[in-house]
C-alpha cells in the first residue's frame, strides 16, 4: 500500500504567495495593456487639431498633449459636469453630459469649438459621420456625383450614414460643384469614420478622424 505524504504547511503557503503574487502581475498587465477603465456614467472627450500648428488642450483632468496639425487626439474620460476647455490660448466654457461624445475643434482661426459625436453601437457596420463646420451646406458623393452617401449637412451640423466596410473613394460637394476628391478610407465594422470639413467661402479643407465603436 503506497503511503502519501502530506504536504508541510510552509509550503502550502509559499504556493499560495507565489501563486497570488502571479495573479496580481497578469492583472496588472492587462491594465498596462488595455488602459483605465471608464467608471459608469463617465463623459468622453478628444481634440482635433483643425490648424497647420501643433496644440495642446485641458478640459478637466484630461490633457490632450503636442497634437499635430489636422491630428486628433484618443478620447479621454473624465465625470460628467460643466468645465473650461483650455485649448492653446483660447478658453471654452463647456457642459460635458455622461455617457456622451465630443471633440473639441481647435479652428483655423483659433477659435475652439465643441462639437457631439452620438455613439455608435452596431459592430457590423461602419459609420460615416459629416461634421460641418463651414459657413455652407455640404454633400458626401460618391466621386462621380452620383450617388449621395450622406445627404446635404447644413452648418454647424452633422450627417451620419450606416454603411458595409469597404475602401471607397469619397468626394465633397457643394450643391452641385465638387469641392475636391477626398482621400480613400477604409470602413472597418464597429467604427466612426468622421469627416471634419473646416473653412469658408467655398476654401474648405476636410480631414478624415476615425475611432472605434463605443461599448
Amino acid at each position: 500500500m503506497t503511503r502519501l505524504t502530506k504536504t508541510p504547511r510552509w509550503i502550502a503557503h509559499t504556493c499560495a504567495l507565489v501563486f497570488g503574487l502571479l495573479a496580481v502581475q497578469a492583472h496588472a498587465g492587462d491594465g498596462a495593456l488595455y488602459g483605465p477603465v471608464a467608471p459608469k456614467g463617465s463623459t468622453f472627450i478628444r481634440l482635433y487639431n483643425a490648424t497647420n500648428q501643433e496644440v495642446s488642450a485641458t478640459v478637466g483632468t484630461v490633457k490632450m498633449n503636442d497634437i499635430a496639425p489636422l491630428g486628433s487626439s484618443d478620447f479621454g474620460f473624465m465625470p460628467k459636469g460643466n468645465y473650461t476647455a483650455q485649448v492653446g490660448s483660447q478658453s471654452l466654457p463647456v457642459t460635458l453630459e455622461s455617457d456622451h461624445y465630443y471633440t473639441l475643434v481647435h479652428l483655423p482661426n483659433g477659435a475652439p469649438k465643441l462639437v457631439e459625436e452620438p455613439p455608435f453601437k452596431n459592430k457590423q457596420k461602419a459609420l460615416v459621420r459629416v461634421q460641418n463646420l463651414t459657413d455652407s451646406p455640404l454633400t458626401l458623393k460618391t466621386a462621380d456625383g452620383k450617388t449621395e452617401v450622406v445627404k446635404t449637412v447644413a452648418p454647424s451640423a452633422h450627417g451620419d450614414r450606416e454603411i458595409n466596410p469597404v475602401k471607397v473613394s469619397l468626394a465633397l460637394f457643394d450643391g452641385d460643384r465638387k469641392v475636391g476628391d477626398l482621400k480613400p478610407v477604409t470602413l472597418t465594422r464597429g467604427e466612426t469614420v468622421c469627416l471634419f470639413v473646416t473653412g469658408s467661402n467655398g476654401n474648405y479643407s476636410p480631414v478624415w478622424v476615425t475611432r472605434p465603436v463605443s461599448d
